[in-house]
């Protein structure tokens, strides 16, 4: 049996961590209820019962619109970070980022987990990571490029940032954020969909969507 990377702890994204997605939530930033853009990390949480190992299936929703992204998870180890993994963060479609809802974001096996965590040496470390590129693919054809040297908050820097106000334990994993398409959305994806996200140094993720079965 083919055994796969799997989260030990508590997996937490980064809203809004690319420049083109900033851009373009910024003139929205100064509404209520904030009346401001943030200061710190703004974050949401991708509970357990979201994992879903390599080359496994994720359920859909009946009647809703998903989106999938790729993302960079951080591993946290005893004495700092010990890898990353890939991951296709998978969401129902909403426009809020003031209040991260859980209802969209925590669907049982909304976040789709690489096979393996790369060790950081094996990627020139925290700096390292700014150099690669995450592809996404829906059925083999190409729909998106993430650049991490696209960050608005760097690795090292996110890390930081977020230490300010929390401490992350061994086995979380912290992901970098996930970049919009050029009008602002995600890649929707449909039952019988299969998507790739691969990067240099990486075995791909790979994971395949289905419809909900009705109880």
């Amino acid at each position: 049996m083919n055994i796969h990377w799997m989260p030990a702890g508590t997996v937490y994204g980064a809203l809004l961590n690319f420049r083109r997605e900033h851009a373009l939530w910024a003139p929205r930033m100064s509404e209520a209820p904030y009346k401001a853009a943030p200061n710190a990390p703004v974050l949401y949480v991708k509970t357990a019962n979201t994992f879903t190992p390599a080359g496994h299936t994720i359920a859909l929703p009946v009647k809703s619109s998903v989106q999938v992204a790729a993302s960079l998870g951080l591993v946290v180890g005893a004495h700092g970070v010990d890898g990353a993994v890939l991951f296709n963060d998978v969401a129902i479609a909403h426009d809020s980022y003031y209040r991260p809802p859980v209802k969209f974001q925590c669907v049982d096996g909304f976040l789709g987990v690489g096979p393996e965590c790369v060790p950081l040496q094996r990627l020139g470390g925290l700096v390292g990571l700014s150099a690669l590129q995450l592809e996404l693919r829906i059925n083999g054809v190409h729909r998106q490029t993430t650049a991490l040297a696209e960050l608005v908050r760097d690795a090292a820097t996110l890390l930081v940032d977020v230490g300010e106000f929390m401490t992350l334990q061994p086995g979380d994993v912290l992901m970098l954020g996930s970049d919009c398409l050029a009008d602002g959305t995600r890649p929707l994806v449909h039952a019988g969909d299969t998507v790739e996200i691969s990067a240099t140094g990486f075995k791909p993720a790979v994971h395949s969507f289905m419809s909900e079965v009705a109880a």
